[in-house]
């Protein structure tokens, strides 16, 4: 849960976008406070050529859990006629010194997207490059679809500056 960047991606939808976030909620079920498997999404992002000062895009869902790591989202609004699966192929999540947080996402193929990836990093500055090369390594080790994918990733824009 929390607020995830996306620092690198296979999804077309990404390329002319920048600072690109992802922060989950979880929803509790009527008057209790546990979670129910089910969370907000929310996703914030500036077109490339957003200027400073300028306010961000998004993106609102909810995803609904299948099976350990496995979701499904639907958007809100008028974006609920879209949905789509998607799942975490590894992740490190310990907030332990000297150990960044990343996530590892993989989205099925939808009537409006690619299948496709996205790593996520705890932090807006990103990965360190070694550990993105052993990320990358590992993605492409995986069968299939994953394998195919991980040839097509590029970097999401992040700026330094707050917009």
């Amino acid at each position: 849960m929390g607020k995830w960047y996306v620092t690198h991606s296979t999804l077309p939808l990404w390329k002319d976008k920048k600072d690109v976030s992802i922060t989950y909620t979880p929803l509790p079920d009527g008057n209790s406070p546990q979670r129910t498997g089910r969370f907000n999404d929310l996703v914030e992002y500036y077109p490339s050529s957003a200027k400073p000062g300028s306010k961000p895009s998004t993106i609102a869902g909810t995803d609904h859990t299948l099976a350990v790591g496995r979701f499904t989202w639907r958007g809100n609004g008028l974006l609920f006629i879209a949905s789509s699966k998607w799942q975490v192929l590894g992740c490190n999540t310990s907030d332990g010194e000297g150990s960044p947080t990343w996530a590892v996402t993989f989205f099925e193929r939808t009537l409006f997207t690619p299948a496709g990836l996205d790593i996520y990093a705890r932090s807006a500055e990103g990965l360190p490059k070694p550990l993105l090369k052993e990320i990358f390594e590992k993605i492409k080790a995986v069968d299939g679809d994953v394998a195919a994918l991980s040839e097509t990733f590029f970097e999401v824009e992040r700026t330094k500056v707050t917009l």
